[in-house]
């Protein structure tokens, strides 16, 4: 057999039981310094290195390694520093972009493509200097580094082109000014880079071009031929594997196969449709890293499959590599620290150690033949099982005699309606849904989980922190108030753990953004509500108080969305079954007498497939769902939904479809562009920019807020437009939201005097 060797394309970064983000709160915190934040760091990133090496992966990658995003790495690697960060350096510098400081926004946040990981958006102005990075640089320090172990390794660097499609134009730039302009300065500082990486001994680097998995067009795809021309023409650098994922690479695929670039790795799961065009592109003489182990989800390899699309490149390129289909960044770590999985289920699950072990051994048997490792073959096909009673015949039953159940009603009437029954002041006030979860709150569950208190005085507990909660947003001033969402761990995986058809890990912990981890339940069997999930809680703060509480949960989409969902059925019915759940659950709501209730949809926008010719068949199913579960409930009964950190400009359409009656959005980082692009867009209904950002630790000033408010009344009438944050409050403190909350009841206050009457 031709040689075949096997590699990842990157590996979960927060350790087996979330040390780095231990080490960075408590270097936050001033608990300990950078030496120790820098010392855990070193000891993560060895512990990938030894394990890829121990498992027999061939090439290992380096400079995966985050503190807190690549994104904002490869800004501080080149120098793309906003002039605001000046006077910091170092750490202090590098978080405050991520996190802000008392006086400084940091950069804007939103998601990787389709995924739950958010990056910084990087800001760049015509007066942008790209700074060369040379030997001493991360990717090189890290080379260093896993070297001294005796281990070599293939740093990993974010391509040009997409750090440049993934930028934004700083606010003073030029209206015609776009961040693709900078393509040439950028080269120099990746020919400088290139230059020290060779000089360090460095024989591969993996350049990620993961912009090249969504449409391009003629400019842009003109753009990545003239960077890897040059870079591929180089004298002085190492071998250039030019790296895709999450789609197919599509028309990129001759424009790279046209420059000297030595290997492009492709994603064969998500992007099966390259499987066609790699004979046609001519790359007999390069290397192909062909992407068969799927790095999104959970699910084991048919390794039978993988093994037959891999025998059938050989031949057709250079040398070949078995990898993942993009980095394992975004599964959980390994699945042996969770014994509590039921068997069925268990027996059909890969997290990232175990897809390590598969493309290992996908590789061994491509080199030696099936029968050489026939043994291994059969064990690790063993216990690929199904899990019992993965349909329910009730469930699919009801939703065959809904119909679609989502036809749009009329939002003139109900707006009418709502205003009569509401008596809302102008510029309604209100939160997102969570409050803070204290160390108090923490304990108690921790509490419950051991044994060491029982339902009865937890819920106890919770309705205390209620009662302090919805006592708090009085005294405050808000408007509309939430009961704070103590009881809830998280807002997918409390309504998981409520649900038919979910199972929950208990270590499989996730990277969202920053020190910002989940842990994804896993949709495995047809979905149910066996009993209301909050209506108790939601009826009980009502109680507490003669202002309106609203109800709170979470969207269909968005629990696909966030949870690793079975791969058997469609998603759309899959959807269509959340969402039965949460019709049941707004009826139950709505008869308890809540009238405002709002369901999140987050996950909305990062859905949406990544290639237009995909797009409509998503949004149908999206919209279908969102509508069915809301659709059920009088015209009185006022509809919210929730959404942040994504392009949501790019799906105004979509978002107006939803037949929601109020949405609110995130608007702080990014200045209110959302709503400008809903107001262009004809939007008529309810909005709720957020007008201060709740992930940065700085309180914003009154002053800040209702600039905020005046930008949004530039966009959106006073009669339409609510005031929050611009997301759930749980991972800050009372000592930073107080204020916070207080300063936007002021801020509406001042803004409201001026409205004419």
């Amino acid at each position: 057999m031709e040689t075949v060797r096997t590699t990842v394309l990157g590996y979960p970064r927060i350790g087996a039981r979330r040390e780095l983000k231990r080490a960075t709160e408590d270097y936050w915190a001033g608990r300990t310094d950078a030496a120790a934040l820098h010392q855990a760091a070193a000891a993560l990133r060895r512990d990938t290195w030894e394990t890829l090496r121990d498992a027999g992966v061939d090439l290992i990658p380096s400079h995966t390694f985050s503190f807190y995003d690549h994104v904002l790495d490869h800004a501080e690697l080149f120098g793309a520093v906003p002039h605001r960060f000046a006077g910091l350096d170092g750490l202090d510098r590098y978080f405050a972009m991520a996190r802000g400081t008392e006086g400084v926004a940091p950069l804007e946040m939103t998601k990787w493509f389709d995924t739950n990981y958010h990056y910084l958006v990087p800001e760049l102005g015509p007066d942008t200097t790209f700074r060369t990075a040379g030997a001493r640089s991360r990717p090189v320090t890290e080379y260093h580094e896993a070297a001294a172990l005796g281990i070599t390794t293939r740093p990993v660097l974010l391509g040009p082109l997409s750090f440049l499609l993934l930028s934004k134009p700083a606010v003073d730039a030029p209206k015609e000014f776009r961040p693709l302009d900078l393509l040439d300065p950028l080269l120099d500082a990746y020919v400088g880079l290139l230059d020290g990486l060779a000089d360090a001994g460095v024989e591969w680097v993996q350049v990620d071009e993961p912009v090249l998995a969504a449409d391009r067009n003629s400019a842009e795809l003109a753009a990545l031929r003239t960077a890897y021309e040059r870079l591929g023409s180089l004298a002085h650098r190492p071998k250039l594997m030019v790296a895709t994922y999450f789609g197919p690479i599509g028309p990129a695929l001759p424009v790279l196969a046209g420059t000297e670039v030595d290997g492009l790795a492709l994603d064969l799961v998500a992007g099966a449709a390259d499987f066609d065009r790699i004979a046609a592109a001519g790359l007999g003489d390069r290397t192909v890293v062909a992407g068969l182990v799927d790095g999104r989800n959970v699910w084991r390899t048919d390794l039978s499959r993988a093994m037959s699309v891999a025998a059938s490149l050989l031949g057709s390129v250079g040398d070949l590599v078995v990898g993942t289909s993009c980095s394992l960044l975004h599964v959980p770590l390994d699945l042996t620290l969770e014994p509590d999985l039921p068997g069925g289920l268990r027996g059909r699950l890969a997290f990232a150690r175990q897809k390590v072990d598969e493309v290992v051994l996908l590789g061994r048997a491509l080199r030696e033949g099936h029968q050489a490792v026939e043994r291994e073959l059969a064990a690790a096909s063993a216990n690929d099982g199904t899990a019992a009673d993965t349909v329910d015949g009730r469930v699919r039953a009801r939703l065959a005699s809904l119909g679609t159940g989502t036809a749009r009603r009329d939002y003139a009437e109900r707006a009418r309606l709502q205003a009569a029954t509401g008596a809302l002041p102008p510029l309604p006030t209100t939160t997102i849904g969570s409050f803070p979860q204290t160390a108090r709150i923490r304990r108690a569950r921790a509490d419950l989980r051991a044994g060491r208190i029982d339902q009865a005085t937890y819920d106890t507990r919770m309705r205390s922190e209620i009662d302090e909660i919805v006592a708090l947003q009085e005294d405050i001033g808000l408007d509309v108030l939430v009961h704070g969402e103590p009881e809830r761990n998280d807002m997918v995986q409390y309504f998981a753990e409520r649900l038919s058809g979910f199972a929950g890990t208990s270590h499989g912990w996730v990277q969202s953004y920053g020190t910002r981890y989940v842990r994804p339940p896993i949709l495995y069997a047809d979905v149910a509500r066996p009993r209301p999930m909050t209506v108790e809680w939601t009826t009980y703060a009502q109680s507490r108080t003669g202002r309106p509480v609203k109800g709170m949960l979470t969207g269909p989409v968005t629990m696909l969305a966030w949870s690793f969902v079975r791969d058997d059925q469609p998603p759309a019915e899959t959807a269509r079954q959340v969402a039965l759940a949460l019709r049941d659950e707004i009826r139950d709501l709505e008869a308890a007498g809540i009238r405002y209730i709002q369901v999140d949809e987050p996950a909305l926008r990062e859905l949406l497939p990544l290639r237009a010719a995909d797009q409509p068949a998503y949004v149908d199913w999206a919209v279908g769902a969102f509508r069915l579960a809301t659709s059920g409930v009088a015209d009185r009964t006022q509809i919210h939904s929730h959404m942040c950190y994504s392009e949501f400009g790019e799906i105004v359409d979509t978002i107006d479809a939803l037949d929601a009656d109020v949405t609110s959005v995130e608007a702080a980082r990014s200045r209110m562009e959302l709503v400008t692009d809903l107001a262009k867009a004809g939007y008529r209904r309810g909005i709720g920019p957020g007008v201060y950002d709740i992930h940065s630790p700085r309180v914003p000033t009154v002053a800040e807020i209702e600039e905020a408010l005046r930008l949004a009344l530039e966009a959106v009438p006073a009669d339409r437009l609510w005031v929050n944050p611009d997301c759930g409050l749980k991972t800050r403190t009372y000592a930073e939201v107080e204020p916070a909350l207080r300063h936007l009841v002021e801020a509406t206050r001042r803004v409201r005097a001026t409205l004419p009457t």
